[in-house]
């Protein structure tokens, strides 16, 4: 066994889990090490969605810009089709990802930032070479094996694959972000819930030029239903856009039962050209692979010492492209908590508030993602589809919406209806931005003491913002001399920040007596930062004298409507629950 390598945080995984994890850390200072058993960063696209959630967070860590150049853009991403083929009949379209003009504004209501596509072997190289940048290890053909951890830190044995080698990595704390069948959540004895392997599916990478299908119907996704072509004789195939419109990949589903198909070169071939419908256009197969489709939850975070993140704690499929939002916003959530804990700000007790925090947000992802792949059952049902019959029949039942009969117009009806249900995986607004995260003494948030929150408008379509302990805090332009910025940028960059106006001297003087490191802000006329188009005032729900604290990933932590007396004792009081300190 060689000299033990010593670190204050190990990251086992090099996934969008495990890289922002490291961007986040190297950003705040904290020594890391990222181990991967693999030769390189992702070699095909996966993940792609990126909500605006996300695209907030890589904005407070500094790479927003660096993904907008590489990904495919918000207003490319929103047709999303329903077809027969590509070359087919088309059977109707969603407004997706916040193209439908109602949604668009909500979306520029709701953030500075844009929603978009960025494949996952584009997005993992700009995470890691940021993190690399600012003083991450990364470390490649590194495997591990096994940890044990103690009092004061967790040993980890890792192999080097190039030699076949083992040696020992020292660190304060592990995080476990190596993906959906995670060793280190299997060694930490992390509890689950739902099950694995549920359906299975295969993903077809391929280059052809099909712009002829789909530039004049932009989309990152087009939904083919294909009779004939699977278990039970109908099948639903997805073609997905990866760079427009010249790179793509098929998720193909399979009976799982029977295991996965032989993926040979042939086969991923009659797949494309089933799903696109042209048989003569150039195709090229890049890669093929098969995975199950999964619904298991991690019930707790953390074992000590040891964290997981990501795919390692939510399993589930890409429905709502949930998967690497969630994943990164993880790794956010934790980064800043380790760091605080590391520098003594923090009792490891904050460290507790992170399955608090993040352990119902991905049980809610898995069960969103999964009632989604539900939701398109209606379309089928729309054609008569659900039942066994032939293949030709099913065409029929295709052709028999476009007579002139009474049951042709309601089956027309039905199908424009299931479609547009499909709004609940499309554009699930409400799902991607109202985060909430309890008040309940579990995690690093103060109750005020208000009612409990109530929903305007459906939670999941649409985003409801609020200043309340516990929400994301909201998005309103300010103005600093000719700058201007979203409140979100005058918040973040690793630590607290208190938000005031005039009259909240108090919470300035409140804030400057600390021990912790908290930014202050003061909104109002002639301040620093103003409020031109009085968005704020409307949206932080305090009075101009009233204080908003906000933890370091965006989440208000504390509020108080308005100036008090008693300021420096309350905001002591709230970080001393806040940091865990007692």
């Amino acid at each position: 066994m060689s000299t033990v390598v010593e670190t204050d945080v190990l990251i086992v995984g090099s996934g969008p889990a495990g890289a922002s994890a490291a961007l986040a850390l190297s950003t705040y200072g904290v020594p890391n090490i990222v181990v991967t058993r693999y030769a390189s960063l992702a070699d095909t696209p996966r993940a792609h969605i990126t909500n605006q959630r996300t695209m907030e967070v890589l904005r407070d860590l500094g790479v927003e810009q660096d993904v907008i150049a590489q990904a495919t853009p918000q207003h490319l991403m929103g047709n999303t089709t329903f077809c027969t083929s590509l070359a087919g009949e088309e059977l109707g379209r969603v407004r997706s990802w916040g193209n439908d003009p109602l949604v668009q504004a909500a979306h520029e209501l709701a953030s500075p930032t844009r929603m978009c596509d960025m494949p996952q072997h584009l997005m993992e190289p700009v995470l890691v070479d940021a993190a690399v940048a600012r003083g991450t290890s990364l470390r490649f053909e590194t495997e591990y094996l096994s940890h044990t951890q103690d009092a004061d830190g967790v040993t980890a044995t890792v192999r080097d694959r190039l030699r076949g080698d083992t040696y020992e990595i020292r660190a304060k704390y592990l995080i476990g972000a190596d993906g959906g069948r995670s060793r280190v959540a299997e060694d930490a004895g992390l509890p689950m819930g739902g099950q694995m392997g549920v359906a299975g599916s295969i993903n077809i990478v391929f280059e052809a030029d099909l712009a002829r299908y789909t530039a004049h119907r932009p989309s990152t996704l087009y939904w083919v239903l294909a009779p004939g072509a699977t278990v039970g004789g109908i099948g639903a195939g997805l073609v997905r856009c990866v760079r427009p419109w010249d790179e793509w990949l098929i998720v193909w589903g399979y009976d799982v039962t029977a295991g996965a198909p032989d993926l040979t070169t042939e086969y991923a071939e009659s797949v494309v050209r089933q799903l696109v419908g042209d048989d003569e256009i150039p195709v090229t197969i890049k890669s093929s692979s098969a995975w199950t489709v999964n619904e298991m939850y991690a019930e707790t975070y953390s074992n000590g010492r040891v964290f997981c993140a990501g795919d390692a704690t939510h399993r589930h499929p890409p429905s709502n492209g949930l998967g690497s939002n969630t994943s990164i916003q993880d790794s956010y959530n934790l980064a800043w908590k380790l760091k605080l804990v590391l520098d003594g700000t923090a009792a490891p007790k904050l460290l507790d508030a992170y399955t608090a925090e993040r352990a119902p947000i991905g049980k809610q992802v898995v069960t969103r993602a999964n009632q989604s792949i539900g939701e398109t059952a209606p379309i089928f049902e729309a054609l008569d589809g659900l039942s066994p019959q032939t293949p030709e029949q099913l065409w029929a039942n295709i052709a028999a919406r476009k007579d002139a009969t009474e049951a042709a117009e309601k089956q027309r009806a039905k199908l424009r209806e299931a479609i547009a249900f499909k709004v609940y995986e499309f554009n699930a607004h409400g799902v991607d931005l109202n985060q909430r995260y309890p008040t309940d003494g579990t995690a690093a948030i103060v109750p005020d003491g208000t009612p409990a929150e109530t929903f305007a408008r459906d939670p999941e379509l649409h985003h409801q913002p609020t200043s309340r302990p516990g929400a994301r805090v909201p998005h309103a332009w300010l103005t600093s001399g000719t700058r201007t910025l979203s409140t979100l940028d005058a918040v973040g960059k690793g630590r607290f920040t208190l938000l005031t106006g005039i009259g909240g001297e108090g919470w300035i003087r409140a804030a400057e007596a600390q021990d912790v490191e908290i930014a202050t802000v003061v909104v109002g006329p002639g301040q620093e930062y103003e409020d031109p188009y009085g968005d704020w005032a409307r949206l932080s729900e305090i009075s101009d004298a009233g204080a908003l604290l906000v933890r370091p990933d965006g989440f208000v932590a504390f509020r108080h409507a308005t100036a008090s007396p008693d300021a420096e004792t309350l905001l002591t009081d709230a970080l001393r629950r806040i940091l865990g300190r007692g």
